[in-house]
């Protein structure tokens, strides 16, 4: 169960990595390529605290996230759900911008940024997408990925849910690519971070409670069957869909 990044505000997060950090600096990563890939395939030296909080996680999605979505999902039409979806989005797009310009990538940047002035204009504040952009997202945990840092050990985190000690910077750094962090005073800006927060949660939930409920029944181990799926839509997300490279052995 993901949760929203602007719940950072709970002062969970820096508890964990700072728990990663003593844990995770004993381990030396492997340079060779296969070794690598069983290393990062394992790489949870936290296991028995991840589980604690994956199980912490399930139990709040069972009795809190997942009712909502069902009542949000029963009671939103289809088209509706689309738009809050893509008003979501276009308020990440500021965040998405500022990391298309540190990842050096300028196209991606240039859309980004002509998307979210056509969308947030003429497509109402996101609400209709004229601009025809995709739901590409970027962060902070992703330029580091680009520039080489390497994803340290597997978190799960309260609320959160999965991420990496690399990833969890995000939750810090990219509030302040988020303009609405200026804009709204102080006695305002928490409610409206938690409502948008909790909107984009149950969103993001509605729209995965068949394929969630199917992996959880069928999976042997719930929680390493997450933990390989988030690695490898993280890695996804990081090569923007291009396929992994492959190293070949040499002789």
């Amino acid at each position: 169960m993901g949760a929203p990044k602007s719940l950072t505000r709970l002062g969970l997060l820096p508890l964990t990595v700072a728990a990663a950090l003593q844990l995770g600096a004993c381990a030396a990563v492997p340079t060779d390529p296969m070794q690598r890939v069983l290393y990062d395939d394992a790489n949870d030296p936290l296991e028995p605290m991840n589980r604690a909080f994956f199980a912490f996680n399930l139990k709040v999605d069972e009795i809190v996230l997942e009712p909502a979505a069902r009542g949000y999902r029963d009671a939103v039409p289809r088209g509706g759900r689309d738009a809050i979806q893509r008003f979501l989005h276009n308020l990440k797009s500021p965040v998405t911008f500022a990391n298309d310009l540190l990842q050096a990538n300028f196209e991606n940047a240039y859309q980004t940024l002509g998307s979210f002035l056509v969308n947030s204009t003429i497509g109402i504040l996101g609400f209709f997408n004229p601009a025809q952009a995709d739901l590409r997202e970027e962060d902070f945990g992703q330029t580091l990925a680009v520039w080489g840092a390497h994803a340290g050990p597997y978190l799960v985190l309260p609320l959160f849910g999965p991420s990496n000690l690399r990833d969890a910077t995000s939750y810090l750094v990219d509030p302040f690519f988020d303009p609405l962090q200026s804009v709204i005073d102080d006695p305002q800006r928490t409610g409206v971070a938690l409502g948008r927060a909790a909107t984009g949660a149950v969103d993001d939930r509605s729209r995965t409670m068949e394929a969630f409920a199917d992996l959880k029944k069928n999976s042997f181990d719930f929680y390493t069957t997450a933990r390989s799926l988030y690695r490898q839509s993280r890695g996804n997300d990081i090569r923007n869909g291009a396929p992994e490279p492959v190293d070949y052995p040499t002789n």
